[in-house]
């Protein structure tokens, strides 16, 4: 059987990516086959690197307000690892149009709202000054419209009375990293249906 080639991006710690590499295993129709972030400081590479994962980093910085470089030396280090599917996870830089339709339906993203609601930065500060009862997280299709593309998996929890930022997304990341890994395989086998846990 041969493996779909899921390319992972991140920012930080990679604890989505974590998830999502450890669910690609035994008889999983995908595997991870690069992870690859934008800051070399990334923890997530070494905890990557330590599960056997090849990894890369293009360091945005140098290449300023020069997007479109930057760009390019991402998809030249994903077609390099022959990437059949990139998940976003914590990837904290915004992809140009141009980038996003090249791999256009084969690009996911999990967001750290219920998207619609709360597009961008700070989801869970928005959500709690706004009153709402529930957060959760979504995992959505990348689009060229920032956190727009079709809704795949969403997950709720309870925004209690006294939820700070930092406890309420505490209680949102267990979720995220059950939800991704779900959407993924979905994905992979060919199903992008909305599933929405409980």
């Amino acid at each position: 059987m041969s493996h779909r080639r899921v390319a992972i991006l991140i920012s930080g710690s990679g604890s989505n990516m974590m998830a999502l590499a450890r669910s690609m295993r035994d008889d999983h129709p995908a595997r991870p086959c690069l992870v690859l972030s934008n800051r070399p400081e990334a923890g997530g590479l070494a905890r990557a690197q330590a599960m056997g994962i090849p990894t890369a980093v293009v360091d945005h910085r140098p290449f300023g307000s020069d997007r479109a470089g930057f760009e390019t030396a991402l998809r030249a280090a994903l077609d390099d690892a022959r990437a059949d599917l990139i998940a976003l996870a914590g990837f904290m830089r915004v992809l140009t149009a141009g980038f996003v339709n090249a791999y256009a339906g084969r690009i996911l993203n999990i967001h750290p709202s219920l998207l619609p609601k709360y597009r961008g930065l700070d989801t869970h500060a928005r959500a709690i000054a706004a009153g709402d009862t529930e957060a959760g997280c979504t995992v959505h299709e990348v689009t060229p419209e920032l956190d727009d593309g079709p809704i795949l998996g969403q997950a709720r929890v309870p925004i209690l009375p006294g939820d700070t930022p930092a406890t309420l997304a505490a209680r949102v990341l267990p979720i995220e990293h059950r939800l991704y890994p779900l959407v993924l395989r979905r994905v992979v086998e060919g199903e992008r249906g909305l599933i929405v846990l409980p």
